[in-house]
């Protein structure tokens, strides 16, 4: 197949998967459509097919599985009879949709929040989920959001992130002549890293050539060490927030803390430096990256354009249905910015997805959402779908037998854990708000561009953290 005709083929998958759902029956997608518009085009099919015998209203958070929730929630009610409406926030717009969906009358009742923070915005619309035969099936509470004694938000799935990489192509590499490392195992810092990255950026043409001959293929034109880090709201959180997340991770550990009302930015000349090879060895100019979505890094990598791809176990799947690259390419290492010891690192594991039911729904509808979410943990047809449709990594003790994600990320993850590797936490959760976040990414655009300077990323990042925590604690 030529190289042309592989691209427009992903590109016709991606246009389908962004409007995937929308002609489900019972079922809206709002995903990349007005969220305004959209959920309240779904509240109207909602209440035409509510029974007296209670409904669930599901607002997702994740865009990436809106086809699995659409399909599982037609499953469910062509077995039980209820219906289930499905809603998809736009990628970036979760909050602000929630805030409006919340305000009708016809409110979700099935929601998420994302952490201690979110909680705090929204715990006066969170049932105790104590008695709840979802909580009875969490393997440790250390998946579960408290108020107090009362079980307010209880994660979903367990996920990793950190940089996915070409095993074909770094192994080709590692056999060129003047290759900086003769094992992708070697690389286990900053240093390595960016040596490795910098040498393949000066011999693009090259080093696609050996990864063709290590592949027998000629799917590999490398356009960079690194895909675009695109910062349009599809994938800014990448950097804002999941990269981000690493030197506010040292920080809290050097000072024995999982929070804090001010961050000095210890580690943001890491932050610096690891961004500055992102944007310096990337398929596309430091100057670009305001216009570049998720779908051009997803592309980038999937189509061989590009060796390293920052982007969790949520990916994998994406990557693996543009046809070309399978299990055996893929790898995942952690995200190295230059701290002392970070050979012992492992991947960033976590969640920032725990589901919450509204409690001022009615108790008929308190009762089918709650009917809803065990039937996802425990029957066949739901533990197949968030297991190897959605492939997560769930707390759940029913997934134990047998209902076990294929991902080589996950496992990748795990061997990391095997071996001693200390995993980094998901801290981000504790970031002050949705608008601290921005200022951080408005920044580093800016900066990227040539617009800004780096000064206004560290008063973005700690100025505006002091702020934001003050506004937000009132």
């Amino acid at each position: 197949m030529k190289r042309k005709s592989i691209a427009m083929l992903l590109v016709l998958t991606m246009a389908a998967s962004m409007f995937a759902g929308c002609g489900s029956t019972g079922t809206k997608d709002s995903a990349g459509s007005d969220s305004a518009d959209s959920a309240a085009s779904t509240e109207t099919g909602k209440s035409d097919t509510a029974s007296s015998d209670g409904s669930v209203y599901y607002l997702n958070f994740k865009p990436e599985q809106d086809q699995q929730w659409q399909d599982l929630a037609a499953a469910y009610t062509d077995e039980t009879g209820v219906p289930v409406t499905v809603v998809t926030a736009a990628s970036g717009t979760y909050e602000s949709t929630l805030k409006s969906e919340m305000a009708k009358k016809d409110a979700p009742t099935l929601f998420q929040v994302n952490g201690p923070v979110g909680l705090a915005s929204w715990d006066d619309y969170c049932l105790d989920l104590s008695d709840t035969d979802l909580y009875s099936h969490v393997k440790s509470d250390d998946f579960v959001l408290k108020s107090g004694d009362a079980v307010k938000g209880i994660a979903y799935v367990i996920e990793t992130y950190g940089l996915i990489y070409n095993k074909t192509v770094l192994n080709a590499y590692c056999k060129m002549d003047g290759a900086k490392v003769s094992s992708v195992d070697e690389i286990n810092s900053f240093d390595k890293l960016k040596a490795v990255a910098d040498d393949i950026q000066s011999r693009l043409a090259d080093v696609s050539a050996a990864a063709n001959d290590e592949a027998g293929s000629d799917i590999y034109e490398l356009e960079g060490a690194f895909t675009s880090s695109g910062m349009d709201s599809s994938s800014d959180w990448r950097f804002k927030t999941h990269l981000a997340n690493i030197p506010v991770y040292y920080e809290y550990k050097d000072k024995g803390i999982t929070d804090t009302d001010a961050i000095e930015g210890t580690y943001l000349d890491q932050y610096k430096q690891i961004f500055d090879l992102y944007i310096t060895d990337s398929t596309c100019e430091p100057s670009m990256i305001a216009t570049k979505t998720g779908d051009d890094a997803t592309a980038e990598f999937a189509l061989g354009n590009a060796v390293f791809y920052q982007n969790g176990t949520w990916a994998y799947q994406n990557i693996i249905d543009a046809g070309l690259l399978t299990d055996d390419d893929l790898g995942m290492m952690p995200i190295y910015i230059g701290v002392d010891g970070e050979e012992n690192q492992g991947l960033c594991t976590g969640s920032e997805n725990y589901w919450c039911i509204n409690k001022d729904a009615s108790e008929a509808d308190i009762q089918a959402t709650e009917d809803f979410l065990n039937w996802v943990i425990t029957s066949d047809t739901g533990r197949d779908s968030v297991a190897n449709s959605m492939a997560f990594v769930t707390p759940f003790d029913t997934f134990d037998d047998g209902y076990t994600a294929e991902n080589p990320f996950v496992k990748q993850a795990n061997d990391y854990i095997a071996d001693g590797k200390t995993s980094v936490a998901w801290v981000f959760s504790t970031m002050p708000s949705e608008e601290w976040k921005n200022g951080v990414g408005a920044a580093l655009t800016e900066y990227a561009q040539g617009t800004g300077d780096w000064d206004a990323v560290k008063s973005a990042f700690v100025d505006g953290w002091a702020s934001e925590y003050a506004a937000t604690h009132e």
